[in-house]
């Protein structure tokens, strides 16, 4: 039976030794390293190129979410599997962004850890309760940003008032004295709207306008 190999990342020792006593329950698993933080994280695991980085948040010199994203960019076959005390919402979408495959709490039963590190192995993702809950929770909120309240609908009035002169070609100068306005608040405007349609230059507004119906060729 080929192991899983692990590598261990926490700063603190009684947490590392308690994990090492999987060992003892389970003999699918290998520790095959341990680091105290996250830069000495990164360096094991280019040395010892483990299955799966069992990783902590909230460690010295580098911090997990940092090993966790470098790991991930520089190994992406490379698994993660968060293990930490802090399970508040915010910290599970940091995780999953850092590029992990799975978030668990250290309250978990020794079971629970095994079932983490052999799914993730295995390309699946691991959620803890509090984990899945908060995905469900921000797919739900975001449910009613692709219905009635999309993007376009998100601009107020003026917004698409600049958004169309933009998109015709009229400069800063020229959409203000249209509206009467000043060019400091026309480029207020324009950022706002840019940053609501995730916009990031003219021509992109064009390519937008021109897709909507706002303006015609």
């Amino acid at each position: 039976m080929q192991k899983v190999r692990v590598l261990i990342a926490d700063d603190h020792t009684i947490v590392r030794d308690g994990i090492r006593a999987l060992r003892a329950l389970v003999n699918d698993i290998e520790i095959v390293g341990e680091a105290a933080n996250g830069r000495e994280a990164l360096e094991n695991a280019r040395r010892l190129v483990p299955d799966v980085v069992l990783m902590d948040i909230a460690m010295p010199l580098m911090d997990g979410l940092e090993a966790t994203r470098r790991i991930h960019k520089e190994f992406p076959e490379m698994k993660v599997l968060v293990l930490t005390q802090y399970d508040e919402e915010e910290y599970v979408f940091s995780i999953i962004e850092a590029g992990a495959q799975g978030f668990i709490t250290k309250a978990a039963a020794s079971s629970e850890l095994a079932s983490g590190i052999r799914a993730v192995c295995q390309g699946k993702s691991f959620l803890s309760p509090v984990a899945a809950r908060a995905l469900v929770k921000r797919y739900q909120q975001a449910i009613p940003a692709h219905g009635k309240n999309g993007p376009r609908e998100q601009l107020t009035e003026r917004e698409r008032e600049v958004l169309k002169l933009i998109a015709e070609g009229h400069t800063t100068r020229q959409i203000a004295q249209i509206l009467v306005l000043s060019p400091k608040t026309v480029e207020r405007h324009r950022s706002s709207l840019m940053a609501k349609l995730d916009i990031h230059n003219s021509m992109e507004l064009v390519k937008y306008a021109l897709r909507k119906g706002i303006i015609t060729t």
